[in-house]
């Protein structure tokens, strides 16, 4: 398999992109590991890192949690926080490491937004604002931010938050197709994100329920957008975001990897999160893909029990041998 793709480009500030398609951020998920080995399948894409606390960086802006190298590039770093002095700081902490600086201002979780941080900011356009202003004044990359269609059904203010945050310096949104009040569940509404188009000159990424090449054309052709970030659906196929991006940009749809070649992802994800981390942080760590690698298959979850509670690597890889023998 030739592993380089090559889609449309977009710019976003004063960098060019040689794709449409994105990683998106996901606390615990997008880690430095992953990032790399989805960089081994597309070159091109941009890669987003986990979010990262601007308060947490600012007290020690040594420790790993932003650790990158020169191949992950272009790579976005998220960060996430309600101070704009603190945001600034992080970001220039960052900034030399960054492709671009993006802004969670759409995560729903609770214990982030109680904080007044990610979909919270949605409910205060004006501290966005200025949050944007300040890290933009701050560093020589350009900035993005993340936002959802609005905290609530009854109140989806995106088209107007997107235009403010434009205003403030914003380079490009991504704008997942769900409110706050939803979290994860229903449907993405692609229809909606359609009415962003001619209401903002910047680029727009559309995120939700793109789950493999052929729902990635049909959220672009629906939503209109620029492009389109891919999250969840990347953990348990390192090759996904590579072949939306062949379908996309030379009409190739790549079958989805089976079994077989899945198990041999998951090992090599399993591996490199062990060189990483160390043995039993990085099994333990794992633990959370192994439900995205091992899917619709008989006996499946008898094989995910059994591996989130193992911890001797040997046992583990017999497992996996067992489960490729029984594919």
């Amino acid at each position: 398999m030739d592993i380089t793709a090559v889609s449309k480009k977009i710019r976003i500030g004063n960098v060019e992109i040689n794709s449409c398609v994105s990683l998106s951020p996901l606390a615990g998920i997008t880690d430095f590991v992953l990032r790399q080995l989805i960089r081994e399948y597309s070159n091109n894409c941009l890669l987003t890192t986990e979010m990262i606390s601007s308060e947490a960086l600012v007290q020690r802006p040594d420790c790993n949690i932003s650790f990158t190298n020169e191949k992950e590039a272009p790579v976005a770093f998220q960060i996430e926080g309600h101070k704009p002095d603190l945001m600034a700081k992080s970001a220039k902490i960052l900034e030399n490491k960054a492709t671009i600086i993006d802004i969670n201002m759409g995560c729903p979780i609770k214990k982030i937004v109680n904080g007044n941080d990610g979909c919270s900011l949605m409910k205060n356009p004006q501290l966005a604002k200025d949050i944007v202003i300040a890290v933009k004044e701050s560093v020589n990359v350009p900035v993005t931010c993340k936002f959802r269609l609005g905290w609530s059904q009854d109140s989806k203010n995106f088209i107007e938050f997107a235009q403010l945050m434009q205003e403030a310096g914003a380079s490009a949104v991504t704008v997942h197709a769900r409110t706050r009040a939803q979290m994860y569940s229903g449907t993405a509404d692609w229809n909606e994100l359609a009415k962003l188009k001619g209401e903002i000159d910047i680029p727009y990424f559309a995120n939700g329920d793109i789950i493999s090449p052929e729902t990635a054309k049909k959220c672009l052709e629906i939503s209109k957008a620029d492009g389109i970030a891919i999250g969840r659906a990347a953990m348990g196929d390192l090759s996904l975001i590579y072949r939306i991006e062949k379908y996309l940009n030379d009409g190739i749809l790549i079958p989805e990897p089976d079994l077989k070649e899945r198990i041999k992802m998951l090992r090599k994800h399993l591996d490199f999160q062990i060189s990483f981390r160390g043995e039993e942080t990085g099994i333990k760590f794992f633990r959370k893909f192994y439900p995205a690698y091992i899917r619709n298959i008989r006996k499946g979850a008898e094989y995910r029990h059994s591996l989130i509670t193992e911890l001797n690597y040997n046992k583990i890889l017999n497992i996996f041998d067992e489960i490729s023998l029984n594919a």
